[in-house]
């Protein structure tokens, strides 16, 4: 759900800014990809994260990367990334908003996989370090982003049954 909370926070943060000096928002955004993506691409080329552990943890990175790459601005053969759609186009489009949505169940699936997978490779802390303190990181802001969520979607549903309640009488 990390990602997820990327893009969310790309777009609802490029709202904040004036049509057309959103542009200038997207050197931000460069940031945010490069703290997101360069450790993950140290930790899959660090030769200790190619040793054996029990559970597929760089497998799993693999999945985060390519993850990553869609959620991000990256040029791709010409893929642009959710972040860079969302801050630019206004307003986004309904079918997009759905395949954003799709990609938000994945990262979720794919925090979810990198919980199970870090909860149950204790013993690769010591064969692949790197590869193990970078899942356990992931799985640490999965956590942090899908309380967030969690949160964000409890509040939604509270102020929509305030909002629907037919027992309410808000005539006087």
């Amino acid at each position: 759900m990390f990602l997820y909370l990327l893009v969310f926070m790309a777009y609802h943060s490029s709202r904040w800014i004036p049509k057309n000096q959103r542009l200038r928002f997207q050197l931000l955004n460069v940031l945010f990809i490069t703290i997101v993506l360069v450790p993950q691409f140290y930790v899959m080329g660090r030769p200790k994260s190619s040793r054996y552990c029990r559970q597929p943890l760089l497998n799993n990175l693999s999945a985060s990367v390519a993850l990553s790459l869609m959620a991000s601005g990256t040029m791709i053969f010409f893929f642009q990334g959710f972040a860079v759609i969302f801050t630019l186009t206004d307003p986004v489009p309904q079918s997009l908003w759905a395949v954003y949505h799709v990609f938000g169940l994945l990262s979720c699936g794919q925090g979810l996989c990198t919980t199970i997978l870090t909860l149950t490779a204790a013993a690769c802390a010591k064969t692949t370090p790197e590869l193990y303190y970078m899942s356990l990181v992931l799985t640490v802001v999965s956590a942090i982003s899908t309380g967030f969520f969690m949160v964000r979607g409890g509040l939604w549903l509270t102020n929509r049954r305030s909002v629907t309640d037919p027992s309410r009488n808000n005539e006087l």
